[in-house]
């Protein structure tokens, strides 16, 4: 019985309704069995069977219990189906809390479902309980829907849900899932009642929102099918990083900085920093972090240890980045790219980075020790400093203990910043001088060099004394290869000539041209030269060597016994020209000694030398370093020296020597050292040597030889090569390599430590040379798209340093091509690794197709000597100049109608059909089209806005303009918009030399809101008030005349209704003003209401409000107003606190073409004036002031309400011979009868002031107005001159207040002014159509018409209307009733029908004709519409009968009046009393005896006038009064429909003259002249009354008798002349020989000539017209008869002849009937009942006058198929 939704059980606790209308509540226990209560009885909703077998019955017991507080009766009805059964249907009666057990049997016939249901009832409803049984079959239950989370494209998103087995079977299942989604399992098998999990698997691959059914196949044989729903949101991942705090200097200011600058990092530190990537989507983003593509050395500084990872959804993923730089001042650079997963996404992450180490310097680059005597030593100061913040460890190539210069730290290490003075001591050995270069090592920097020397004398031996000139002076010489001879040899050069000094007092020898190449100077090499090109280490030296040594490096090995130890032979050779002595440094306390230390070797000769080794301690490690020096002999005193250049300082010749004394059995020491080594040399060019620095420190307490095997790596030099290191030492090594190809290649070097091979350690280090590689992008190829000629296209192109070397590039564009392309840098430098985006600038000057070439030439920064000086790539430029043009979509856009000050937007699509992209920029250009003032307008700002004025449209594209309009005023704009391509040499309008081209046109109207009043109504005490003199009661036509006009600024102000007014009179910002006049009433009576039809006529919405003083005061504090007023304010205040005046609705909304009735009231609760200023505001319009007049009278004061006090007449044309006739209303306010009388003193002066021209002509100076009607006074109105006349006539109301009224006329000449135009101002033919919506209240009919204006007419016509009166209620009919008595000659105006009864819903056509009297009249006719309720007027006529009845037996009856009698009481009042009876009380029956003899109250009429509201006083005594009398019952009031009739009658000749064109729309009787004498009348009284009415008998008879006399002498005199003038006579002849004139239409030849013999015009009959043809011809026929005899032939002849004769005469009667004017007016009158009949057939709906015309074909007539071969009996 319960749906369950979207397969979830239904809520245990919930309400439901059912069909039956019962509220059923579900118990809270849970169990298979789910129960309700209906009513107090709980029961279970379904009753199951389950397991059942055929042929056998089964039984469930169906409870019920009482769980309400009172007894329950309910009965049952049986199961409808035989196959389940329960007892006898009897009534149960339960007892709260008691239950019934209700069994039921279940008997199968065969193997299907069963269904049935069991129906209770209960007072209070029925409800049921649903019988099933059910074979066993499998059933799953899972959800209906899944929805899984939110999914990023290309990831995956899982949930599960459970699937359990509901059935009764084991079932097996399968799913079927369409792709993105799977299930896990997706088969698999339950028993009953069991369940498993499924996972649902989302793995999108686009972002798609999905909603797709999986279905699972179950069951055994017969397969069952079900089908989940999955839903779910795959979208697109978007990360962006960003590198939190400051930002590099070369990147430019953004949210996100996708660069992370490490800055300078010490050599060999780690530094960690971290960068942000944000998910700004709203899935979870896996992605995973990737490096650029490396070169094949991989030699990574930059490093990161996330590869792959997931950012949250709307969070951040912070990673961070190391960075371990190796090589001092290598500048990295790299690029680490996020990628989201299915690489949808590629953000990269720029890392920048530059290693720094230690700047050693020494302060200075010798030490000069001067001269001391043999045996002293000498102690100088040699500074070091490191100016960089990064250690530097440092150490001098010096062995202390077996040299003469020994340094107190000769290693160590220089913190950063800081200087260290060290000591150098000199103690000298032997009488000579001392000169030793000593190279100080830095590790990760170059060596530095400095040189120590001194001289040594002694009492024998005193040479001369070494200085740093002759340093300087050696070095030019050795350049110059002058150092290879003795210094005495060289003196004698000198004083040959051979020689010569040059300005430094070197030596040079003489040029043998004296315009030759100047001499060598000596330039110092680079420290790693010097360092490695001795000579020694490698095959290269820079200089050669004047002494060698051999060998420089030895090693003893083991020497054990001690006592065995061979002496190492050592051989010095002397390569100069001179006798050299070389003496060896002794050391005593080295087990190293050289014999001989002192000993000469001829030039060009070697000498033998031994070298002794002497340990003293077995296992044990012995290193040294031998220190010779070798001079010339010259030198050994300073007297064999002539000329100080010629001093050569000594040579220092040093020897290393290892050896160990372990015994074999015995491990060498252990040496614990830290080698810090690099992976690879610094990247170099090809063909260029690199070098490294290895430092080795020792971290033991024993000394530590190492050596290291050079032929083992031949492509790499070290120096040293051997060596040892004292605990705590440490010992820098120098690498040199020469790479030659840019193929990476290692390097090992075996390091040998303590002499023992299994302390070797192997030093693995890789080195590549570097050529030139730039990259470009896109394979060198750089496209540009068509571009307009002359505009420029920017393009970002990226090269790439795929080097580890910076390099320069520049860019070379031919001449011919730089004014077309341009790059941006041309020039600059690339780091090493790093990409460049250069902008290039692509400028077509011609419409082709261009191919243009680019070089870029790139080179080192730093251009090693053997290396390529550059190397140049080629870029292909393609691109195309092209020309375009820009369309709209739309040529032309109108925007309609917009309203001032207001914005109003649209878009315009503007189209590039072009294959170039166009930059626009648009004008505008506006022309007004209606009649403005041309210096207002220009000082207007332009109307029209356009955003974006100017853009770019890409190829074969669109783009999208947003116009804004606001105009200013009420004007038609017209805007053209224009546009011009944009060039770099014309970017804007004021420097384009090209004319704007034409692009679309937009027209708008500035509109203000535009509404108006187009009907208005009156009711209430007001009813009686007719249309039009209502109009001009509330000034409607100036009021609508104000707002076609614009506003005026000052009205705009406040734009909107606003709360301004500090004051209670709020100002007045409006220059138009506009009386609301309500008329006046008497006092108590009911409100005046005028009910105004609101239109909105324009094509904007307009918010209208009428805002009465307090709505535009603003709301103040009490203290801050005024605690005066003035009799103004309180009149005011007394006005809106009662309510006076209202206003409903008094703001609203209309739309265009919609209409509103407001309605405004005016109560007479008190006697006087009010007034009451109201603003009628229209937002962002008019505001117009309407000031509310009312006037409340007495009940007995004789009252005429002057609408104003000035009426103007219609303009009448001089010289009218009939001037029209013209009225002036007069409404009576009050409630009594008014008598006026008009004072025609002010008439008369006019007239004798105009020739006695009767100007002013009143024709009703007096008459009668009866209360809440108007009166009219009839005027006529001829004027002499073309000016305006005025008159002031008082007009006098007997018994109450006068008034003086100014009546003016305007006369007009028609020649110059027009005549046809000034009659279609004044009066043009039109209706007022009726609105259903203008409604009072009670009102059940409605006119379909409230003013006719029939126009122009001529005089004597009859002119025909329709109206419709329509039923609008739907349940009651109604009575009409036209009133024409109020029309002063009831023969004008006709109405047709002038009563009837209506139908709810229908609608009558009534004919309105109007034949004017035959006096030009102008026509303001008001027409009332009575209209009844149907029940109302029968009650009226029930009670009024019953009235009269009981007045004639009260008549009869007589009144008892015994003392003896009871209080009599008062007889109940009569119920269903119309309105204006009173009401009795209800009082007891009195006894029957009283009952019979007691009368009713007396009757008589006493009508009860309209109460004032809340005037109780007065209803009581009224009610007193009423239940004394039976007042008879007075008829309902009517609902007074008006409808206005205005036209204006001509007379014949004048309509005729004045409107040619209109003259034969109108049908016009004979005039009575020309009427036949059988037509006339005979006593000739209707031509008396017409001589009567007409105004020139009556002004005729009013002459006097000298008047007479001299008309009659004035015609006899006219008439007289014109008989005697010839030319008169002739004029006369000469009309009767003219043809015959217009008129002829009227009267044909013969009739005229019948009248004019005084013939009757009778219609001869048959019977006399015969014998006139026989007697007409008697004489010819006997002639005939005499000629020849008669014959038959002669005489069939004949008498077809006199029947064609009596044919001809019957035409000739007929022609004249025709032309008869009784069958003229007899024709119209028929053709006007048929179209009447017509259009009241159509508006019953029985003829569709808009339905097509149907032609229906018949079938021919058989007599037309007969044909007469007798033509004689076929003429008739």
């Amino acid at each position: 019985m319960l749906a369950q939704v979207h397969g979830e059980p239904p809520n245990s606790g919930s309400v439901q309704k059912l069909r039956c209308g019962c509220v059923r509540k579900l118990s809270a226990r849970k169990g298979r069995k789910k129960k309700g209560v209906f009513w107090g009885i709980e029961v279970a909703e379904t009753l199951r069977w389950r397991g059942w077998e055929l042929g056998k019955e089964t039984i469930k017991h169906l409870i019920l219990k009482n769980v309400h507080e009172k007894t329950q009766k309910l009965s049952y009805r049986c199961p409808s189906t035989r196959f389940f059964i329960t007892v006898f249907p009897q009534p149960i009666a339960l007892s709260p809390g008691m239950s019934l057990t209700l069994p039921i049997i279940f008997r199968p016939t065969e193997k299907r479902d069963y269904e049935d249901s069991i129906c209770f009832r209960k007072a209070e409803g029925e409800f049921s309980v649903t019988l099933r049984a059910t074979l066993p079959r499998p059933c799953l239950s899972f959800p209906a829907t899944v929805q899984l989370p939110v999914c990023a494209v290309h990831s995956v998103t899982e949930t599960t849900f459970t699937v359990r087995n509901t059935g009764d079977l084991i079932t097996v299942f399968a799913w079927e899932t369409p792709s993105p989604f799977y299930m896990i399992p997706d088969h698999g098998m339950l028993s009953a009642g069991d369940e498993c999990t499924i996972k649902v698997v989302f793995q999108p691959k686009v972002a798609v929102v999905c909603d797709v059914a999986a279905t699972c196949w179950f069951g055994g044989e017969e397969k069952l099918k079900r089908t989940l729903q999955l839903k779910a949101r795959a979208k697109y991942p978007y990360l962006r990083v960003n590198v939190p705090g400051e930002q590099y200097e070369g990147v430019k200011p953004g949210k996100f900085r996708d660069v992370l600058c490490f800055g300078s990092v010490p050599v060999g530190t780690t530094v960690e920093k971290c960068v942000e990537i944000f998910n700004l989507s709203v899935v979870d983003a896996p992605c995973r972090i990737e490096r650029a593509k490396d070169p094949l050395l991989q030699d990574h500084v930059f490093s990161c240890d996330v590869s792959h990872s997931v950012v949250p959804a709307k969070g951040k993923l912070v990673l961070c980045i190391r960075f371990q730089p190796r090589t001092v001042g290598e500048h990295s650079t790299d690029y680490f790219t996020i990628i989201s997963a299915g690489c949808l996404q590629q953000t990269v992450l720029k890392v920048v980075g530059s290693c720094k180490g230690p700047l050693v310097s020494l302060h200075q680059f010798s030490v000069d020790f001067d001269w001391i005597n043999l045996g002293e030593s000498s102690m100088q100061i040699l500074k070091i400093s490191n100016i960089s913040d990064v250690p530097a460890y440092y150490q001098f190539d010096i062995d202390g203990r077996g040299s003469v210069f020994s340094l107190d730290q000769p290693c160590g290490v220089l913190e950063g910043t800081t200087t260290r003075a060290l000591k150098v001591t000199f103690r000298p050995a032997h009488p000579i001088s001392y000169h030793r270069r000593v190279v100080c090592l830095v590790h990760h920097q170059g060596p530095l060099y400095v040189d120590f020397f001194g001289t040594c004398h002694s009492d024998t031996a005193k040479p001369a004394i070494l200085q740093a000139r002759h340093l300087s002076w050696f070095r030019t010489n050795m350049v110059r290869g002058l150092t290879f001879y003795p210094p005495d040899i060289l003196s004698a050069m000198l004083k040959d000539g051979m020689l010569q000094m040059d300005e430094k007092r070197a030596l040079m020898l003489p040029p043998e041209i004296p315009l030759d190449k100047p001499p060598k100077e000596y330039v110092e090499a680079s420290s790693m030269t010097e360092y490695f090109y001795d000579g020694i280490s490698s095959d290269l030296a820079l200089f050669p060597p004047h002494v060698s040594v051999s060998p420089r490096e030895y090693d003893f090995g083991c020497c054990v016994p001690l006592h065995k130890v061979e002496p190492l032979p050592l051989c010095v050779t002397n390569h100069t020209k001179g006798k050299i002595t070389v003496a060896w440094t002794p050391s005593h306390s080295s087990a190293f000694q050289v014999t001989p230390e002192i000993c000469d070797i001829p030039p060009l000769k070697s000498s033998a030398f031994r070298v002794l080794f002497q340990p003293t301690q077995l296992n044990s490690l012995y290193a040294a370093e031998l220190e010779g020096f070798a001079f010339y002999k010259v030198l050994r005193q300073y007297s064999n020296i002539e000329e100080d250049a010629t001093i050569c300082p000594p040579w220092c010749l040093t020897v290393r020597l290892r050896a160990h004394t372990f015994e074999a059995e015995r491990e060498h020491f252990i040496p614990q050292y830290i080698l810090d080594v690099p992976k690879t040399f610094p990247p170099v060019a090809s063909d260029t040597d690199t070098y490294c620095s290895i430092l080795l420190s020792n971290t033991g307490t024993s000394l530590i030889t190492f050596s290291v095997n050079q032929t083992a790596c031949p492509s790499v030099l070290v120096k040293p090569h051997s060596g040892h290191i004292i605990p705590g030492g440490h010992q820098i090594f120098f690498l040199s390599t020469h790479p030659v190809n840019t193929i990476s290649q290692q390097h090992v070097l075996p390091l040998q430590l303590n002499s023992c091979p299994g302390y070797t350690k192997e030093i693995a280090i890789r080195s590549c040379a570097e050529s030139l590689l730039l990259l470009l992008e896109g394979d060198g190829n750089l496209y540009f798209k068509p571009l307009y000629k002359g505009t420029s296209s920017t393009r970002m192109y990226t090269i790439k340093n795929c080097t580890r070397l910076p390099m320069a590039f520049t860019w070379k564009i031919q001449q011919s091509d730089s004014k077309v392309l341009s790059v941006r840098p041309a020039t600059g430098f690339l780091q090493p690794c790093e990409a460049m985006a250069q902008e290039w600038t692509f400028t077509p000057d011609k419409v082709t197709k261009y191919l243009l070439r680019a070089v870029v030439f790139v080179s080192w920064k730093s251009p090693a000597p053997a290396s390529p000086k550059s190397v140049h790539y080629t870029l292909r430029i393609v691109g195309e100049g092209a020309l375009g043009t820009i369309r709209a979509l739309k040529e032309h856009l109108d925007l309609g109608n917009v309203l001032v000050g207001d914005l109003q937007s649209c878009s315009i699509v503007l189209l590039n059909d072009g294959i170039c992209s166009l930059k626009f920029i648009l004008s505008v250009e506006q022309l007004i089209t209606r009649p403005c003032d041309p210096e207002e307008v220009c000082s207007d700002p332009l109307a029209l806005e356009l955003e974006p004025s100017r853009g770019t449209i890409p190829a074969r594209s669109k783009a999208f303009v947003r116009v804004s309009v606001r105009p200013a005023r009420r004007l038609h704009y017209t805007w053209s918009i224009k546009y011009n391509i944009c060039t770099p040499t014309a970017p804007d309008l004021a420097s384009t030399k090209e004319e704007p081209q034409s692009l679309c046109r937009v027209e708008a109207t500035g509109v203000y809101p535009a509404f108006c009043i187009a009907d208005a109504c009156s009711a209430g005490s007001a009813s009686g008030v007719s249309t039009l003199y209502l109009w001009r009661l509330f000034s409607l036509d100036k009021l609508n005349e104000y707002l076609e006009q614009d506003p005026a600024p000052s009205e705009l102000t406040y734009r909107v209704p606003t709360r301004h007014s500090t004051c209670l009179i709020p100002p007045v910002y409006t220059p138009f003003m506009v009386d609301f006049n309500f008329g006046a009433a008497p006092v108590g009576s009911g409100p005046s209401l005028v009910v105004l039809l609101l239109v909105n006529k324009g094509m904007v919405p307009v918010e209208w409000a009428f805002l009465f003083p307090s709505d535009q005061k603003m709301d103040m504090e009490h203290w801050a107003e005024d605690a005066e007023f003035s009799p103004r304010e309180l009149h005011q205040m007394r006005i809106q606190d009662n309510q006076l005046f209202t206003v409903s609705p008094k703001s609203g909304k209309l739309l265009p073409g919609q209409e509103e009735c407001v309605q405004l009231s005016h109560r007479h609760d008190f006697i006087g004036t009010d007034h009451l200023p109201v603003l009628l505001k229209a937002s962002y319009g008019h505001e117009i002031l309407l000031n509310f007049r009312g006037v409340t009278v007495k009940q007995d004061q004789r009252y005429v309400h002057f609408a104003s006090t000035k009426h103007l007449f219609a303009p009448i044309a001089i010289g009218t011979s009939h001037p029209p006739t013209q009225v002036y209303e007069l409404y009576n306010g009050g409630s009594m009868p008014v008598m006026f009388e008009v004072q025609l003193d002010s008439i008369v002066r006019i007239q004798k002031d105009n020739f006695q021209h009767p100007v002013f002509v009143c024709l009703t100076p007096r008459g009668e107005i009866p209360p809440g009607t108007t009166g009219q006074i009839e005027w006529i109105f001829s004027p002499l001159e073309a000016r305006t006349y005025s008159v002031e006539v008082p007009i006098h109301i007997l018994g109450g207040d006068s008034a003086l009224i100014t009546f003016q006329g305007v006369g007009y000449d028609p020649n110059t002014t027009g005549e046809n135009a000034t009659f279609s101002e004044v009066l043009s033919p039109s209706v007022l159509l009726g609105s259903t919506k203008l409604t009072v209240p009670g009102q059940a009919a409605t006119l379909s018409h409230r003013k006719i204006c029939v126009g122009n007419i001529p005089d004597c016509t009859r002119v025909s209307r329709l109206v419709f009166l329509n039923n609008i209620s739907e349940s009651k009919a109604v009575v009409f009733t036209w009133k024409t008595s109020t029309v002063k000659d009831s023969g004008v105006l006709q109405i047709a029908p002038e009563l009837g009864v209506m139908q709810p819903g229908e609608s009558i056509p009534c004919f309105i004709t109007l034949q004017p009297s035959g006096i030009p009249s102008l026509y303001s006719v008001d027409v009332v519409c009575e209209v009844y309720s149907q029940e109302s007027l029968r009650q009226y006529e029930s009670d009024l009968q019953e009235w009269e009845r009981e007045k004639e037996r009260q008549a009869v009856e007589f009144t008892i009046t015994e003392k003896d009698l009871r209080t009599e009481k008062k007889p109940k009042s009569r119920a269903g009393r119309s309105s204006g009876s009173a009401e009795t009380e209800n009082l007891p029956e009195p006894p029957a005896a009283v009952r019979k003899y007691k009368t009713l109250p007396p009757i008589k009429n006493h009508p009860v006038p309209n109460l004032p509201a809340g005037h109780l006083e007065r209803r009581l005594l009224l009610d007193k009064e009423a239940s004394r009398v039976w007042v008879k019952p007075e008829p309902p009031k009517p609902i007074l429909l008006h409808l206005a009739v205005t036209a204006r009658s001509h007379s014949t000749e004048d309509f005729f003259r004045n409107f040619p064109s209109e003259f034969p729309k109108y049908f016009l009787p004979r005039p009575f002249s020309h009427l036949p004498l059988e037509t006339k009348p005979v006593d000739g009284s209707k031509v008396s009354d017409r001589m009567e009415m007409d105004p020139k008998w009556l002004s005729l008879a009013a002459a006097s008798k000298q008047e007479l006399q001299i008309v009659t002498d004035m015609l006899t005199g006219v008439l007289s002349g014109l008989l005697e003038n010839t030319q008169f006579q002739d004029a006369v002849k000469r009309s009767l020989n003219e043809p015959i004139p217009y008129f002829s239409q009227f009267r044909c030849k013969e009739s005229v000539e019948t009248q004019d013999g005084g013939q009757c015009t009778t219609v001869p009959s048959r019977g006399s017209a015969s014998p006139d043809l026989y007697t007409e011809e008697n004489g010819e026929r006997e002639e005939m008869k005499q000629e020849s005899s008669p014959n038959k032939e002669f005489l069939e002849s004949w008498e077809r002849l006199s029947e064609v004769f009596q044919h001809e005469q019957l035409r000739e009667q007929k022609e004249l009937l025709s032309r008869h004017p009784a069958c003229g007016t007899l024709a119209e009158l028929v053709l006007e009942n048929t179209l009447q009949n017509i259009l009241i057939e159509a508006s019953r709906g029985e003829v569709v006058l808009t339905a097509r015309p149907r032609v229906i074909a018949l079938p021919p007539s058989p007599f037309r198929r007969i044909t007469n071969p007798t033509p004689q009996s076929s003429r008739t």
